[in-house]
């Protein structure tokens, strides 16, 4: 692990030592950076997505991490007492740090599953509605004519074809969450 303190970065960012500072990390498990201000927590985290082209996640708990929170892919607030910045800040918010495995783990392999099969629904349900148009044209002699009311291909979209997506964003659980937790692992297979 390293551990970096805010004089420390300070010479890092102004003495042009960023890839130094990254080829170093990148043999480090963890990196933590304490004594911080929030524009170099925000440079750490936009210098790591700029050189490392990698996806980047940041955890706050206040004020001061709000820039860091925005400058990353995901941003995670932590309710506490330092007030409520963070929290307004950031993508998700938890309560505890302890509900971080939990979201990722678990919540977020499940949005992935659940994200890739509404894509596949979506797609599939656009291209027959678009299919059945096409054909259609060949029997009206391609006039223009339209096939279906306006107010149909409305309800087509808002209530005929809503129940599968509200279900799947209900009830579906391709893994339990103990499995998940107990393998941690099983989040790649998504990906």
């Amino acid at each position: 692990g390293l551990v970096i303190d805010g004089r420390t970065l300070n010479v890092v960012f102004q003495g042009g030592l960023e890839e130094k500072f990254l080829a170093l990390t990148k043999h480090c498990r963890s990196v933590l950076c304490c004594r911080s201000t929030p524009l170099q927590k925000s440079m750490v985290v936009k210098l790591v997505r700029r050189q490392l082209k990698v996806m980047t996640l940041s955890i706050g708990d206040g004020a001061n991490d709000v820039s860091m929170i925005q400058a990353a892919d995901v941003g995670i607030g932590i309710s506490g007492q330092e007030g409520m910045q963070a929290v307004m800040a950031s993508d998700f918010a938890i309560s505890r740090f302890k509900h971080l495995k939990k979201l990722l783990l678990v919540h977020g392999h499940w949005c992935y599953a659940r994200l890739a099969k509404m894509v596949i629904y979506f797609f599939y349900k656009n291209v027959s509605y678009v299919n059945l148009l096409f054909w259609y044209q060949f029997f009206c002699g391609f006039s223009g004519s339209t096939m279906i009311d306006y107010w149909q291909m409305i309800f087509f979209n808002l209530f005929f074809t809503s129940v599968p997506p509200l279900l799947f964003g209900v009830l579906d659980r391709d893994v339990s969450a103990e499995t998940l937790l107990g393998l941690p692992e099983l989040y790649k297979n998504g990906q």
